[in-house]
């Protein structure tokens, strides 16, 4: 079996966009008060403004360093831990409930599609006070995956 050989392929806003719609998984990640960096793993999704969003409740660390410092990183993951990944940073924006609701309900269909109820899910997400931290991509790096250096791939075993 040859060895795989990382990747890094550099891509555009609208691929960066496509490739980010497909995978829910990732690590935002935010700067401590001390600036140290915080990781908290996230569901996300891509809205219509082609932001990365999360849902979450407005006491976790992760709102409180995004409403503080809003310079921000994602690093999104494939559901196979062997596949490609990229980083992103951007800005974050918080919003909290009640205005958080219908960006929630679209969070919703772009990670889970429709919902059997919306009325519910909206008054499960006012009840639950949730927020929703919205990311706008100001730059990525390439799209990787990892494996063993070129060079390496053709040094005997």
């Amino acid at each position: 079996m040859s060895p795989s050989i990382a990747t890094n392929t550099m891509v555009d806003r609208a691929e960066l966009l496509d490739f980010l719609r497909m995978r829910h998984r990732a690590l935002l990640i935010t700067q401590r008060v001390d600036g140290a960096v915080q990781a908290s793993p996230v569901n996300c999704g891509v809205d219509g403004a082609g932001r990365i969003v999360v849902s979450t409740y407005p006491e976790r660390a992760k709102v409180r360093n995004a409403r503080r410092e809003p310079a921000v990183s994602v690093v999104v993951l494939s559901d196979d831990w062997t596949g490609p990944w990229v980083q992103v940073d951007g800005d974050a924006e918080v919003v909290d409930a009640p205005d958080s609701v219908e960006p929630l309900v679209e969070y919703f269909r772009c990670v889970s599609g429709e919902h059997p109820d919306w009325d519910e899910y909206r008054a499960a997400m006012l009840r639950q006070g949730k927020s929703i931290v919205r990311v706008t991509p100001r730059r990525w790096g390439p799209v990787a995956t990892g494996g063993f250096p070129a060079h390496l791939t053709d040094a005997p075993a």
